[in-house]
Order: C-alpha cells, then sequence, then structure tokens
C-alpha cells in the first residue's frame, strides 16, 4: 500500500479510540446506520446474492451494511477493504460483537488498504459493492478502482457502485451542482458528481460491461451502476492467484 494519497478526502482524519468507544464512527460514515444497511442488502439480495458467493465490500468502514451481509453469507466470504484504520478497529471491536457476528468474520478478510488492492485476499469474488465511495473519489481513482478489480472479480461476476449523479448536459465549466435532494456535490472536490458518460468513460471497455440502474431508493439521492465482468474479458492477473 502506498504511503500517499492523490487526494485527501473526509475520511483521511482517524477517529481516537475514544470516539470509537463512544460511536463517533456510525456519524462518520454518515449516519443511517439501520437504514442504508438495510436498504444495501435488499437491493443486492434482488440482484442475486446467495449466501454460497464470496463477496467485497470495498470502502466497507465500520461494516453499516457488512454486519448484515455477514449474517446472510456463509461464514468466511464476506470480505471488506477500506483505507481507515479506527473504522476497521470499529468494526472489528465494537459492530461484530454487538450483532453478535464475531465468529463469522476471519480478522484477515478484513483489509487496510488505500489503493483497492483487493486481490491482495487471494479471493475471486462473484459481487462487489462500493456504497458512498465514488462520491469521494476525483475520476482518476475510479480508472485505478476498476483496474485493480478487474484482478479479482471473476469473469460474469459484478461490482455495484453508487455515485452522485449529475446530468449529463451540465456545462464542464460550473464545477458546483445542487440537486433535488438538498446536497451540493462538485466536478473537482469532495463530494464529487459524475455524468454517466463519466461512470462509463472509467471503466476499461474489454474488461467491463456498464449498466446503470439510476435512482434505486437512496435516502441521499445516489445513483447506482453495475460493472458486470466480461466473460470474455482480459484483466491481468488471474483473479483466483495467491495473493502477493
Amino acid at each position: 500500500m502506498s504511503s500517499d494519497r492523490l487526494v485527501p478526502n473526509v475520511y483521511a482524519r482517524e477517529l481516537s479510540s475514544e470516539e470509537v468507544a463512544q460511536g463517533a464512527h456510525r456519524e462518520f460514515v454518515g449516519g443511517l446506520w439501520d437504514e442504508l444497511g438495510a436498504l444495501q442488502l435488499d437491493f443486492l439480495l434482488r440482484q442475486g446474492l446467495r449466501p454460497e458467493m464470496k463477496f467485497l465490500d470495498l470502502g466497507c468502514g465500520c461494516l453499516r451494511g457488512g454486519v448484515r451481509f455477514i449474517r446472510h453469507l456463509a461464514p468466511g466470504n464476506y470480505y471488506g477493504i477500506d483505507s481507515n484504520a479506527s473504522l476497521l478497529r470499529s468494526a472489528l471491536e465494537i459492530e461484530l460483537p454487538r450483532a453478535g457476528l464475531a465468529g463469522r468474520l476471519p480478522p484477515q478478510n478484513l483489509l487496510l488498504n488505500q489503493d483497492f488492492e483487493a486481490w491482495r485476499f487471494g479471493a475471486a469474488f462473484d459481487m462487489v459493492l462500493a456504497q458512498s465511495v465514488f462520491s469521494h473519489l476525483p475520476r482518476e481513482w475510479l480508472r485505478r478502482c476498476l483496474l485493480e478489480l478487474g484482478r479479482c472479480v471473476r469473469p460474469g461476476g459484478s461490482f455495484f457502485a453508487t455515485y452522485f449523479h449529475c446530468p449529463d448536459d451540465w456545462p464542464e465549466g460550473d464545477p458546483r451542482h445542487d440537486d433535488a435532494h438538498g446536497g451540493t456535490t462538485f466536478w473537482d472536490r469532495d463530494p464529487y458528481h459524475y455524468r454517466e458518460r463519466d461512470v462509463e468513460s472509467a471503466a476499461d471497455q474489454g474488461t467491463w460491461q456498464v449498466e446503470h440502474f439510476r435512482a434505486w431508493g437512496h435516502p441521499r439521492g445516489q445513483w447506482m451502476v453495475r460493472f458486470r465482468r466480461r466473460m470474455d474479458g482480459s484483466a491481468g492477473e488471474d483473479p483466483a492467484a495467491p495473493a502477493s
């Protein structure tokens, strides 16, 4: 994992042990613990998530959705990756025991990594979700994310990602967009917005097929997109290869 961040975002700050003990991690990841956690699982169940699948929670944080996925999946089939050590610590020390799930998640299934290197798990994933990740990433990081996931998502597997949508006719010279949900997003800083064609252009078309779900019930209006790994797409290393 590199020591430098391309662009700092709101999650660069590490929470103190006192803050974690007081439960500040739940608000730090945006709150809506019950509503948004359940929404993630419900959506992916409709998309075919099954207990026997290997599932990656990209930007898992303190397991807002993770505790629900872990309960649904067969033991050992949930994997989470995040760039914030304090959020992973709150997941292991607070949220898993609180949910009665400490025995269902091997500690090695959580990875601290800011470069999307989920192939380090040495697993081939059937389904991946990045909830509220693209909203904090500049464009070059979207491309990097899809490149790295191309190394560990099975052919035919799906990567779902939410993002703040901006109309396709929105002028590139106007960096600010005020949405119908009362939020403000930006072209050049966190929180970022994207047009549909911006999201599509981040994907290598030889590796990924793009499908837009658009609005899907997110309480803050984020849209959903699916990147499906092409069956014949070449994406570097064998996704099932052991981690280096």
